[in-house]
């Protein structure tokens, strides 16, 4: 439910408030107008101080080197006296679970149009070095196209970079769409990128079914958190129904994608060959992403260092020092200890087991 909040571009010179848009533990979306150039934006706004937390940086950064059509557009970073705002490309259509609830289920056809620019996009970011590590329908974006709605991959709060980030240990993202490598996983480490194709198949499972695959009806009597250990068990078990009114050839990729071990999942590379992926693409969309890495240009954006000057000015009345944000570490040990936390209770001392 949308919260009507204060105002804080007020008198700002540059943007000016439409309305809002959504708020939760994180902060609030407002959208917003750009002066300067007359486009729509959604600005969300992070109370400084303890509500900033330095994950922040990773996924500002994370997001800044994503410049793809069916990417949000991250745009700049700026401060308020009470806020880090973050300024992104607006989509006009809301997400895709709202998309979803409201038909109950899509057809193959409309469901595959939004599974392509799906994978499309995550191909993409997934080449530009970075996992997004929470793919679900909450954070697909749509966007209003020609006859049909446009995919904006979103939220890169949990994500991390080949490059620079530690490698993902912790079980992070929302428990209905983990693989179960991240169900299973303690102290270890797994493919962050081929948890974020299993999640991309939960997608396409909940887009076709209206239905989360491994929650079953009974589940809604329990309390969350035996809701949350029953649905855990079941990924590990690999317990779901596939239903029969699906096509051959779009239950086959479902099975190819949902698979228990990651060494054995489709591949990017596999989805986009499948022969269900590819009905209706153009000739040449299979090498969209070659010219959009190819195409890559930060001309125009904020720096690394000053984005990593702004977020650690928002972070002083915390206690940090503004030091401690300015090396090219990424403090990734931190959101895992985080996240960690906040699911202490999911889990058992056997791998995969949760009563």
């Amino acid at each position: 439910m949308t919260q009507q909040h204060e105002n804080p571009l007020e008198g700002h010179p540059r943007y000016e408030k439409v309305s809002d848009v959504n708020s939760g533990s994180f902060g609030f979306v407002m959208k917003a107008r750009d002066r300067l150039t007359g486009r729509l934006v959604a600005i969300k706004f992070l109370h400084r101080g303890d509500k900033i937390h330095r994950y922040v940086q990773r996924e500002i950064l994370n997001h800044k080197r994503l410049r793809h059509p069916h990417v949000v557009q991250f745009y700049e970073v700026f401060l308020t006296e009470e806020f880090l705002a973050i300024v992104m490309e607006f989509a006009d259509q809301g997400d895709l679970f709202l998309f979803v609830q409201q038909r109950v289920r899509l057809k193959e056809d409309l469901a595959r149009w939004i599974f392509q620019q799906l994978v499309f996009g995550l191909d993409y970011t997934h080449r530009r070095g970075v996992a997004n590590r929470d793919v679900k329908l909450e954070n697909v974006l749509l966007q209003s196209g020609h006859h049909l709605p446009l995919v904006k991959l979103c939220d890169f709060g949990y994500s991390k970079h080949e490059d620079w980030d530690s490698a993902p240990r912790s079980r992070v993202g929302t428990p209905d769409y983990m693989a179960p490598e991240v169900v299973r996983n303690r102290d270890g480490y797994y493919d962050a990128k081929m948890s974020d194709i299993w999640s991309c198949g939960v997608v396409l499972y909940v887009m076709l079914v209206g239905n989360y695959p491994f929650s079953q009806t009974e589940d809604n009597k329990m309390t969350e958190d035996l809701r949350q250990k029953q649905v855990l068990n079941r990924i590990v078990a690999l317990e779901y129904r596939m239903p029969p009114d699906l096509t051959p050839e779009c239950q086959d990729l479902i099975r190819k994608i949902l698979v228990t071990d990651p060494r054995r999942r489709l591949t990017i590379t596999g989805i986009m060959e499948h022969p269900w992926y590819k009905v209706g693409l153009p000739p040449n969309a299979l090498t969209m992403n070659d010219i959009y890495l190819g195409a890559y240009d930060e001309a125009g954006l904020q720096t690394d260092d000053d984005i990593k000057r702004i977020v650690s000015e928002s972070m002083k009345a915390h206690g940090f020092a503004g030091d401690e944000m300015n090396s090219s570490e990424f403090d990734a040990q931190y959101l895992d200890e985080v996240i960690d936390k906040e699911l202490n209770n999911l889990g058992s001392s056997d791998a995969g087991q949760f009563s």
